[in-house]
């Protein structure tokens, strides 16, 4: 799975790219099992400083593969998928994202874990979890609602809708917005200067500044998980994913 999870490490930087294009970048199971052992590495090699992730061919990602998802659904808390939120929800070293293009379920809920982001004018968000029959994951219904307010999240994770990068930066998701062809670069940027940064200063001040939620992000992500499980034999989840395939809106009225 190398070629679709791509890493190496240059200056301090580890760099993981997405290498999916032609499908927007969705991720299966297999690249998640990938983007966990990069993860592992990166933490563990004292040559890397700071760890950077971006997608290839001007998406971030679309988030899950439905194909694979349905064939390979994440029936226990071993499912690539989990064991991947937990390792991006633990790391110790900062974590930057640079988005372009779609950043779809997963791809939006890890930045709400990532510590600096930075995405091109075109990027689109969307949280599709309930319009596929499921919820929230990546502990996005506690970090969520903390970030932006409840009236906003409840909109955002309720609804299902895209928003632009500029909505994004107006909900603090962000740190910037800039030109398409300028989104790597300055995230490189900053990722030199965080790598020129005392090591341990900048891993303790990320301690410091997740200390007071990441039991809590840890018990919502185990809970969350318990619930995304079960709701993956739902009649709502079915019908949504039956529509999916069968390209057609899917009809909840039936289902209470």
């Amino acid at each position: 799975m190398s070629e679709l999870i791509e890493h190496e490490t240059r200056q301090g930087i580890c760099r993981i790219v997405i290498n999916r294009p032609e499908k927007k970048n969705a991720l299966t199971a297999g690249m998640y099992r990938a983007l966990t052992e990069s993860l592992t590495a990166a933490e563990a090699d004292p040559a890397v400083r700071v760890i950077l992730i971006q997608g290839a061919g001007g998406n971030f990602t679309a988030g899950n593969d439905l194909a694979d998802f349905l064939d390979q659904p994440p029936t226990s808390e071993e499912a690539p998928v989990f064991r991947f939120l937990e390792r991006f929800a633990t790391l110790e070293k900062p974590f930057v994202a640079a988005i372009q293009g779609v950043a779809v379920g997963v791809g939006t809920t890890i930045l709400l874990h990532c510590d600096l982001v930075y995405a091109g004018s075109s990027a689109r968000f969307l949280l599709p979890f309930a319009n596929l029959g499921l919820t929230p994951e990546a502990a996005c219904s506690l970090l969520l609602p903390q970030c932006i307010g409840h009236p906003r999240a409840a909109e955002l994770l309720m609804l299902g809708e895209s928003f632009s990068a500029r909505a994004a930066l107006d909900c603090d998701l962000i740190n910037a917005v800039l030109p398409d062809d300028e989104v790597l670069a300055h995230s490189l940027e900053r990722c030199h200067k965080l790598a020129a940064q005392p090591a341990a200063s900048i891993r303790l001040t990320k301690q410091l500044l997740k200390r007071t939620q990441r039991q809590a992000v840890l018990e919502t992500m185990q809970l969350e998980g318990e619930i995304f499980k079960q709701r993956l034999s739902s009649p709502e989840a079915k019908e949504a994913f039956s529509a999916f395939l069968e390209k057609r809106p899917p009809d909840f009225s039936r289902f209470e």
